[in-house]
Order: C-alpha cells, then sequence, then structure tokens
C-alpha cells in the first residue's frame, strides 16, 4: 500500500513506463535498456504500466531500427533505408493507447527513442543523414499533448536526485488530486486540498503560492475553478524547490512552535535549518526534528500539510538537497 501525508488513497499509483525499462527485450536488436532502479528500487510502489508502441503495432523483436525523418512541417517514422513506414500505424495506436491511460500519475519513458523519448529525439532532415536532436517521441508527445499536467520523466533523468525528487512529489500530488476528483470537486474538498499544499507550493514558487490562494477565495463556477487550480498547482510543482525556498518554508512553520520549544530546542531547530540553507545537512534533518517536535506539540494545521511528507520516507528522496 502506498500512502502520503493527508492522502485518503489507498491503491498503489499507477505509473507508465517504456517496457523496454522493465527488462523486455522488445528493443529493435532483441535487448533491453533495463534500468534497475525502476526494476529493483521503487517497483514495490507502483503499479506499473508497460507500453512499447513498436512492439504494440507488431514490429516483433529484432527488427529493423526505426527513426524520424522530417519532410518540411511532417514528421514520419521510417526505417533508416526507408523500405518500411510505420507513421499511419503509430499514429493510429497513439489514437487508441492515450485515452485508455488516463488513469496514470505520472510516466517514466526510455530515452533518445524515436517513438518514447521525452525530449532530445534525433530528427532527420528527408533524404540525408543529418539530423538535429530537437525531437520528442511519437508516442511520449501524443501523452503530453493528452496530459499537460502529467508528471513525466525519463529513466536517465531520473539519476540527478532533484529531478527524481521533483518527479515523485508530482506523482504523488497528481495521485492526491486524482483520488480527490473521483468523488466530484466541491468548495470544501478545494479549499482543504490547498490548506494541505500550502506549504509545499510556498517551497516550490513563491508566486504560485501567493496567486492560488485568491483563486479559491470567491468560487461561483466550482468545475472551472477546479481546472484552473489544477493547472497553477501541477505548474508550480514543476518548478525545483530551491534551498533558500526551502529555508522560508522551515521557518514559517517554525514560527507554530513559538509558544512550545524552549530555548534550547529552539535554537536547535534554528541551527538546522541555517546548516541545510548553508548546504552542511541535508533536508530531511530540519524535517525529522520538526517531526519531532509535532510528536510532542501536536499542532494539527502543520500535522496535514503535505510539505512533511510529500511521498514515502522510504523512497529515500530528500536527500536531494
Amino acid at each position: 500500500m502506498t500512502t502520503q501525508q493527508g492522502s485518503d488513497h489507498t491503491a498503489q499509483i499507477n505509473i507508465g513506463i517504456s517496457s523496454c525499462l522493465l527488462g523486455e527485450k522488445v528493443r529493435f536488436d532483441g535487448g533491453h535498456k533495463q534500468s534497475m532502479y525502476c526494476k529493483k528500487e521503487i517497483a514495490d510502489f507502483f503499479n506499473y504500466v508497460p507500453v512499447c508502441p513498436e512492439m504494440a503495432i507488431g514490429m516483433g523483436a529484432p527488427r529493423k531500427s526505426i527513426r524520424q525523418v522530417r519532410d518540411g512541417d511532417k514528421i514520419y517514422v521510417r526505417s533508416m533505408d526507408g523500405s518500411i513506414d510505420v507513421t499511419d500505424k503509430l499514429e493510429a495506436f497513439s489514437d487508441k493507447k492515450v485515452p485508455a491511460l488516463a488513469h496514470l500519475d505520472g510516466y517514466i519513458f526510455c530515452a533518445k527513442s524515436p517513438t518514447c523519448g521525452m525530449e532530445r529525439v534525433t530528427e532527420y532532415k528527408i533524404g540525408t543523414n543529418n539530423g538535429s536532436k530537437d525531437g520528442i517521441g511519437v508516442f511520449a508527445k501524443r501523452m503530453m499533448q493528452a496530459y499537460p499536467h502529467l508528471p513525466i520523466e525519463e529513466s536517465g533523468r531520473l539519476h540527478d536526485l532533484v529531478l527524481r525528487e521533483n518527479f515523485f512529489t508530482r506523482v504523488y500530488a497528481h495521485n492526491d488530486w486524482h483520488e480527490m476528483m473521483k468523488s466530484g470537486v466541491t468548495k470544501h474538498k478545494l479549499i482543504k486540498f490547498h490548506s494541505r499544499y500550502k506549504y509545499l507550493l510556498m517551497a516550490h514558487s513563491p508566486v504560485w503560492y501567493r496567486d492560488l490562494g485568491p483563486l479559491l477565495a470567491n468560487i461561483e463556477d466550482v468545475e472551472q475553478t477546479a481546472a484552473q487550480y489544477f493547472d497553477g498547482f501541477m505548474t508550480a510543482l514543476k518548478i525545483k524547490a530551491t534551498r533558500k525556498n526551502h529555508t522560508s518554508t522551515l521557518q514559517h512553520i517554525q514560527g507554530y512552535f513559538k509558544k512550545h520549544l524552549n530555548t534550547t530546542q529552539k535554537h536547535e531547530l534554528t541551527q538546522n535549518i541555517m546548516k541545510y540553507r548553508e548546504g552542511l545537512v541535508p533536508l530531511l534533518v530540519p524535517i525529522t526534528l520538526i517531526n519531532n517536535y509535532l510528536a510532542q506539540f501536536p499542532t494539527p494545521y502543520i500535522e496535514e500539510q503535505v510539505y512533511l511528507t510529500p511521498h514515502p520516507e522510504a523512497l529515500k528522496l530528500r536527500y536531494a538537497y
């Protein structure tokens, strides 16, 4: 079971993933691109939905490799010798598959793939071997267009600890929203949701933190407001949190303990926040101390803050900062 601070969902989170990353031998050469991180380290936390567009359209493995070919404004997907063109088949597959993936809360793609690359896919100029890394995998692009706020990453980029933490923060937040919306949105639900995410928003974007609150002040059309809020919410979380913003957020939370902590405890918390600010300790250190103080001095508003536990501690994501 996967749980999150403040969330009431009980099922494992659904994440789409390129089949080759799970060790499935679906590559053009009959091999795979297994990611040990995806396959071993985090698999227990998620329900993977593996997809390989090339196998799905019947290309088989091994097979001739394919690449993107640009002819004016049109992108074709063809074999190097031009004997195979699977553009129409891939478009038909995407037309059918993409709508069936609305239940996902994240997607991990294989890099550089002409079907699944998230960015920097090579596009070849028609009739030449001259390419530029300006492309996006055709299936990945359709997913990104259909679900612009779906957290998406490539397996290689997850080796960057900051990108990794940001991705999974968005995955769990997206799922939290998903679960809330299943039973229908109300003004009360929107306001409660925002209340729990205030400090996480502050850490990622003080600007969005200030803008999203007033949006909920005078709700007339709940559905429309929810759509506007979600747009801003996911946009804010995509901005990587900085040490400066985390420090400010921690200091705001610290203010709630002023009446409870003795001089030694106040000094300890201040010192740990400053050590974090200076890069001497990871974010986990002041967060752990705050959680310890919460156990001693319960403060319901702070206890409900997703910021303190945006994802399971066992994922070991807060060593990034």
